[in-house]
């Protein structure tokens, strides 16, 4: 957009959900310091967001995901569920597939990092508000290559019990007493989860399987 059409356009009108207030109050200075933008109000969590995105029905709704109460993905789902005419971007520092892809099914237009520069941050809004997709390069990247890579066939559920006690340190051995099978069984299907995960060893292993949100880990707090 040119400098003039920028004058002449109206403002984007957005609503900025966070559940940190220092980030609320960052990003809200940000863009009000913008004739182009003006910000309708700020919410602390996915309810709020619902509620004050149906009374204001901003253009962009600049979304967290992990906050306390309800999340932000609950949020997008019951934006659209609603049919409230906004477009959510969503701002957080989670890049994983169980994050990215549950978003944009969901309804997202757009998907950026909290790292983002400013410029790019301005540019994404005013790209989300004109109806355009809008993904970080390393959301596109991972999306690319989710793609381009086969889906292999999901873990059964023994497997997935295999892993939980491989993550949760046990040895093949323990895994293999605590499930009343044999160690070479366990060998058996921790090569079966390699095969379906893409990987080479437990550690990796482990790491896809949180990725891809099929173990979840257990978190003090938030």
């Amino acid at each position: 957009m040119s400098p003039a059409e920028n004058r002449t356009a109206p403002p984007i009108r957005l609503l900025i959900v966070d559940d940190h207030p220092v980030v609320r109050d960052g990003l809200s200075g940000m863009f009000a310091a913008d004739p182009g933008f003006e910000v309708l109000g700020e919410a602390g969590d996915g309810a709020e967001a619902v509620r004050l995105a149906q009374e204001l029905v901003p253009d962009v709704v600049l979304m967290d995901l992990r906050m306390p109460g309800t999340d932000g993905l609950t949020a997008i789902t019951e934006l659209a569920r609603r049919g409230i005419p906004v477009r959510v971007l969503v701002l957080t520092t989670y890049d994983t597939d169980s994050y990215v892809l549950p978003a944009i099914e969901a309804g997202a237009t757009g998907y950026l990092l909290k790292d983002a520069p400013r410029e790019e941050l301005l540019r994404a809004v005013r790209a989300a508000a004109a109806g355009q997709a809008v993904l970080s390069p390393a959301v596109a990247a991972r999306l690319m290559n989710r793609v381009r890579t086969p889906e292999a066939g999901p873990l059964s559920q023994r497997e997935l019990e295999v892993l939980q006690l491989v993550a949760a340190g046990r040895t093949n051995r323990q895994a293999a007493a605590g499930l009343f099978i044999t160690e070479a069984t366990v060998k058996t299907h921790l090569l079966n989860i390699y095969g379906k995960l893409g990987v080479g060893d437990r550690a990796a292993a482990v790491a896809e399987a949180y990725n891809r949100g099929l173990l979840t880990p257990t978190r003090p707090g938030r």
